[in-house]
């Protein structure tokens, strides 16, 4: 992997909870970590589903190894939110592919 290839700019967060005016739990995101990263894959698929008619976005991200990243996180790429859907190990701790699903705001 070249570090020329790494044109993207990504964030990942980490789910925590905090507590809002009333005291009550709620549920807080929080940028764990700013990555660089390369864009492998955008795909888009229309389908009907039960909300009637949506597109879903899919992004494949390639970036070197982050040992603690789990499909708990969430990945915030130019200001859309994207649930991690898949981790994929390449080589020996070198780097991962992430695959991630756009949601829905």
């Amino acid at each position: 992997m070249r570090a020329g290839n790494l044109d993207r700019l990504i964030e990942i967060q980490r789910r925590g909870t905090g507590l809002d005016l009333y005291g009550t739990p709620v549920e807080t995101w929080t940028t764990y970590a700013t990555m660089r990263a390369q864009l492998l894959k955008n795909t888009t698929d229309d389908r009907e589903g039960e909300r009637g008619h949506t597109t879903d976005a899919t992004l494949t991200f390639r970036m070197y190894y982050f040992a603690s990243l789990s499909l708990n996180d969430r990945l915030l790429y130019e200001g859309q939110q994207f649930e991690i859907t898949g981790i994929s190990e390449i080589g020996r701790r070198v780097a991962v592919d992430l695959t991630c699903q756009r949601l829905a705001q």
